[in-house]
């Protein structure tokens, strides 16, 4: 009597924790199913970088001064300065100054240690090549100015949850009623046409109600 009054108890105990759990993860799954969903269209997307992030390194040629305080710094001696002594001045003049991108681990050392500020992080993240010699940039590729996010008309903008003001969770600043998707780039272009007309449109309604102020009053 008791063996048999002990099973049911283990029963009942065993029903009772395998309801609480999938209670529990039920639970998880109801909690998702209110948020919005964070995949990014890529490369019709593209996600806003933070202000301090370390993404492709921009170069001066003009402020460098072949110090090697970067190659000294960097974890891995990365930076190749090219220079030679100039016997007439004593000073070091600058041939060449590369890094590779391949094998940079992003640190931001040169940067930060850099006397004369000619080194500067970008928010530039689209190193992707097909051949690795191609991340080796000299310093005329260094020197070429970064490309924003949010300055291409061809990719919607999105911004990351942690840039967010405080109390926002929405993962991004996208209006509720406008679709996940981004949209073709030639979409983009038709929409910024369509909007440019409105905007000419809207001017010359202005100044057709705007009154004449050469005719002479009667």
């Amino acid at each position: 009597m008791f063996g048999f009054l002990k099973k049911v108890a283990d029963y009942t105990r065993d029903a009772a924790d395998a309801a609480n759990y999938l209670i529990q993860g039920l639970a998880v799954t109801f909690d998702h199913l209110r948020r919005r969903p964070i995949t990014v269209q890529y490369p019709y997307e593209k996600l806003i970088p933070s202000e301090r992030y370390r993404g492709r390194i921009h170069y001066e040629f003009d402020k460098c001064i072949a110090c090697e305080v970067c190659v000294r710094v960097c974890p891995i001696n990365l930076p190749v300065v090219d220079w030679v002594m100039n016997k007439e001045t004593k000073k070091k003049e600058l041939r060449n100054y590369s890094i590779d991108f391949g094998v940079c681990i992003f640190c931001g050392n040169c940067v930060e240690y850099c006397p004369t500020n000619c080194l500067s992080m970008t928010e530039e993240y689209e190193l992707a090549a097909y051949d690795r010699h191609s991340l080796n940039y000299d310093n005329v590729a260094l020197g070429r100015l970064p490309t924003s996010v949010t300055t291409d008309p061809s990719v919607q903008p999105l911004r990351e949850l942690a840039y967010l003001p405080k109390g926002v969770m929405d993962p991004h600043d996208v209006p509720a009623n406008q679709p996940r998707a981004g949209q073709l780039p030639a979409e983009v272009l038709k929409s910024l046409s369509l909007q440019q007309d409105s905007l000419q449109g809207d001017e010359g309604e202005s100044l057709q109600d705007a009154p004449d102020q050469d005719q002479p009053k009667g």
